[in-house]
């Protein structure tokens, strides 16, 4: 973080996803701390995959910032965190295409996410899932609460 960015309010997000089948019925969950004040959103989607719901949990999150702010924010998903910090520089620079020269999958959601990181100062932190961490064991229970909404577009 820059001297510039030291003023900014100091956010922390838990996010995951939760999918039965994948892909599937599915749910997304986000907690938002920030001092005293606790946010919780959730989400869901009649069909989709795993990683799309890690994915929107922290778009929907970052989504939901009213200013710039100072994030840490945590997830239990490698694919969310090494495609932000390890390849979505290279996926973007050749034109949306893995080192295979496949299509990026979830091109969509990168792109939103590619976006929204600009307007913030993130740290992504990985936390294992199911490990005991209270955050991550929320935002677990918010996804599958996603998860049943997902269900219910279903009947």
């Amino acid at each position: 973080m820059s001297e510039a960015d030291a003023g900014l309010p100091k956010v922390v997000i838990y996010t995951d996803g939760a999918c039965r089948g994948n892909p599937g019925p599915g749910g997304w969950g986000a907690l938002l701390i920030s001092g005293k004040h606790r946010k919780e959103l959730i989400g869901g989607d009649r069909y989709t995959t795993n990683n799309r719901m890690e994915m929107m949990a922290s778009i929907e999150a970052l989504r939901a910032l009213k200013k710039k702010s100072d994030v840490d924010l945590y997830t239990d998903s490698k694919y969310l965190k090494n495609g932000i910090e390890k390849w979505l520089p290279d996926w973007k620079k050749n034109n949306w295409r893995t080192k295979q020269r496949q299509p990026v999958k979830n091109r969509d959601l990168w792109e939103l996410l590619d976006c929204l990181i600009l307007q913030h100062c993130i740290r992504w932190c990985w936390v294992k899932g199911h490990d005991g961490n209270v955050g991550n064991e929320r935002a677990d229970k918010l996804a599958k609460e996603g998860l049943k909404k997902g269900l219910e577009r279903l009947s």
